[in-house]
């Protein structure tokens, strides 16, 4: 069965001469199973026999799943995980008619992930990851990791040791023009560092389709060259080796670019500045710019390859790579990055279809689920979540446990992912072995301890091995899986509505999104219409009872409103409604 496949991965040798980087709990990652993925909405259509996708889980199980189909076939993979930044990451939330939320402790913002590790767990999670992505990654293809001084240094190294060293390109410095931060001990930050690596010696770079931007000075200097149209031809730099200006037919004037482009990238920061489809999803945490992704992009791939992005966010490489006509794949397990990149998304779609070229552009995509992560909304609240939902009695300070049920310890491991082995490691180093010794010698052949693991998945060997290593002891280890076992837990108020058939009229009469209304109660602040708590609102007239495919796309400007009142056309049958409100949850009502 397709659930029990395995896919397996042969080391790299080590070699002589280079260093390896080590951490507590290191481990080999030679294998990983498939997950299933569950097909859940439909957007547009195949173009040539493709239609792009996003997955909404932990990368790694997302992962996993591609390699039955996508191994060794994607030609480039750009990845902005996490940096290690020791904060946590919010969203401002504002709402249509009252205002938006700007201090840290108001209950408008959102959080929306954390970026606070070990430095063990961090470096074992990308690791893991990375493996993947070389596995994924086509012979000719080529990898960019963004990061920042947090984590280069030690990336840097596990790249060397899963990509080879031989495959290192460039360590591309990107300064972003924005207000320098700086202290009394140090000196202005302004850049982060984007490691390009290919995957063997067969990828080439387009220097010639990238944007690289030229000072006047440059253009004064060769404006002599001009023809009568104001063109400048390439001759005038043979054997310059430094600059080629490529003439436009289109445009009278300069497109001037770097033959050989510089590791050294000026690109501002502020997507505000950008594209209408840039300013509708500005207010993600870290979101980065069209501009920075265009160039990586149109550098390492051709028009109908497979850019993979699997820490999307809010979907600026799906966005880019549907505008410059690549196919995408892109990953979260943020709900609320699938929100914001599908609704970002459909706009970019619809104003593509609209135009009329001979440009071929894949603008439908597909969003799964992979390992039904149904519930899984917020990692950052997760573990707050599960306590109250498993009714767990907390433990105020611990390093072992975070608290007990029906007498038996319980620990949560990671919620942004699925737990490994790895996992394990702190908390075989903190458990009272003193203690268990004595309850050892007191009761002879029982268990010293009883042990409740609370997971978001796992793999398949965890309660074994663990058992395995401390068997002397006798523990008595039970895994909760939330995400097998979720059916039994209710870990958010669901929404309410009241949709209904007026005539040839579909009318939401109300909308009772209850977590935001929660917030907004906190906050004292009340709204008249509930379609100021709305983000969009999207219908499928011919629902199948799997895959939704909405044919209206109610999506507004920030400051209008959804409609609320939709023509129901003639050959509607099954109808869905899927209403989303300002913190990127959903309520779905079949009509």
């Amino acid at each position: 069965m397709d659930e029990q496949m395995r896919f397996e991965f042969a080391e790299r040798p080590t070699i002589k001469g280079f260093p390896e980087l080590r951490w507590t709990g290191k481990r080999p990652y030679r294998y990983t199973q498939y997950f299933p993925a569950q097909l859940r909405e439909r957007y547009g259509e195949e173009k040539d026999g493709w239609i792009n996708k996003i997955f909404w889980g932990d990368n790694l199980q997302v992962m996993s799943h591609m390699l039955k189909e996508y191994r060794g076939k994607i030609d480039l993979i750009y990845i902005d995980p996490p940096f290690d930044s020791k904060a946590d990451y919010k969203k401002k939330i504002e709402i249509k008619g009252i205002g938006k939320a700007e201090s840290d402790t108001s209950s408008f913002e959102e959080k929306q992930y954390g970026d606070i590790w070990t430095n063990d767990e961090y470096l074992q999670f990308m690791y893991e990851r990375l493996i993947l992505l070389r596995e994924l990654l086509a012979d000719t293809g080529a990898i960019y990791l963004h990061c920042d001084w947090h984590k280069s240094a030690h990336l840097k190294l596990i790249m060397d040791d899963i990509f080879g060293p031989s495959n290192f390109r460039n360590e591309i410095v990107w300064c972003y023009r924005t207000s320098l931060r700086s202290s009394a001990k140090s000196f202005g930050r302004d850049h982060d560092t984007i490691l390009f690596y290919s995957k063997t010696d067969q990828h080439v770079i387009h220097p010639d389709k990238t944007d690289f931007p030229v000072s006047e000075a440059t253009i004064k200097r060769w404006g002599s060259y001009a023809d009568e149209n104001g063109f400048v031809s390439n001759k005038h730099f043979a054997g310059s080796g430094t600059t080629i200006i490529n003439t436009d037919d289109k445009t009278k004037g300069f497109n001037i670019n770097y033959g050989i482009p510089r590791d050294w990238w000026e690109v501002s920061a502020n997507v505000a500045k950008g594209n209408t489809s840039e300013v509708l999803a500005g207010k993600y945490p870290t979101q980065k710019p069209e501009n920075l992704l265009s160039r990586i992009i149109k550098a390492s791939s051709k028009p109908g390859d497979i850019v993979f992005d699997c820490f999307m966010g809010s979907g600026t490489t799906q966005s880019v790579a549907m505008k410059r006509g690549r196919k995408f794949i892109g990953a979260d397990i943020n709900l609320g990055a699938i929100q914001t990149t599908t609704k970002r998304l459909t706009a970019v779609a619809k104003e593509l279809n609209s135009n009329q070229d001979n440009e071929t552009k894949y603008t439908g995509f597909e969003v799964y689920n992979v390992n039904n992560y149904d519930f899984f909304r917020n990692p950052v609240e997760a573990r707050d979540l599960l306590i109250e939902a498993l009714e767990i009695q907390p433990f105020a300070q611990s390093d072992v446990w975070d608290g007990e049920l029906d007498g038996r310890m319980v620990k949560i491991m990671p919620v942004n992912r699925i737990a490994t082995k790895a996992d394990l490691e702190p908390l075989k180093a903190n458990l009272p072995y003193k203690t268990y010794e004595q309850r050892k010698e007191e009761n002879p052949g029982q268990p010293v301890e009883k042990i409740t693991i609370v997971c978001m998945g796992h793999e398949a060997d965890l309660k074994a091995s663990l058992e395995m290593e401390l068997s002397e002891y006798k523990l008595d280890i039970e895994i909760v899986d939330i995400l097998r076992d979720k059916a039994d837990l209710q870990l958010k108020r669901e929404a309410e509505a009241e949709v209904v058939r007026e005539g040839n009229k579909l009318v939401v009469r109300s909308f009772y999104p209850m977590n935001l209304m929660q917030k907004l109660s906190l906050q004292k602040e009340y709204v008249e219409d509930w379609r100021q708590l709305v983000e969009s609102i999207m219908i499928d007239w011919n629902y199948d009872g799997v895959v939704m495919q909405p044919s209206v796309t109610n999506i507004p400007d920030k400051k209008d409103l959804v409609t609320g009142i939709y023509d129901i056309p003639e050959y509607a049958g099954k109808i869905k409604i899927k209403i989303t409100d300002l913190l990127s949850e959903s309520l779905e009502i079949e009509v």
